[in-house]
């Protein structure tokens, strides 16, 4: 089993620390090996912001990316920035109030959540990055809820925790 993941948006969106947490979670808590990169612009806020995750039952020989099983896009620029990386026939998620799409994608499996607008409701739109990791966990089933989960707790502050707990749940729900 070997599964690539590439993450996309734009600076401030969680981008890099989603890819992070992804590769945690398969690494430490489910046992596999995994690898992380990430890749940012020069701005600190809103300039394009990318991360990538290969997750294996074996070593992995090299760290990027070459074509994604997964995509997963918080920015319309991101999904014009990858696309052309997700292998045909996979998956691509995406924050369905700030990607819209295309003919292309009609050569893939498309999910959408509204994550920006559930972490809005939720008080806090910085944890939509959180809602879309509880979506792609449910959605795909590479790294287990648990796993996600304690990846997420460990790696977010804890005067946050609660909200990123329900903000978890609340993409994983979604799906279900």
């Amino acid at each position: 089993m070997k599964v690539e993941i590439k993450f996309g948006g734009l600076g401030g969106q969680g981008i890099i620390t989603a890819g992070y947490i992804t590769a945690k979670a398969a690494g430490i808590y489910d046992g596999k090996e995994s690898v992380f990169t990430q890749d940012y612009s020069a701005e600190a806020r809103g300039g394009a912001s990318t991360s990538e995750v290969i997750i294996s039952d074996e070593k992995i020989n090299y760290p990027h990316v070459m074509q994604a099983d997964y995509l997963i896009v918080m920015s319309h620029s991101a999904y014009n920035d990858y696309l052309h990386k997700l292998k045909k026939g996979g998956v691509l998620i995406i924050d369905e109030d700030l990607v819209k799409t295309d003919e292309r994608a009609s050569e893939y499996r498309v999910y959408s959540i509204p994550a920006t607008r559930i972490a809005e409701q939720l008080g806090n739109r910085i944890v939509a990055n959180i809602v879309i990791l509880g979506f792609f966990t449910a959605v795909s089933g590479v790294v287990s809820k648990d796993a996600m989960w304690k990846s997420i707790r460990e790696s977010v502050p804890k005067k946050h925790l609660e909200l990123n707990e329900k903000a978890f749940h609340k993409g994983f729900e979604y799906y279900g």
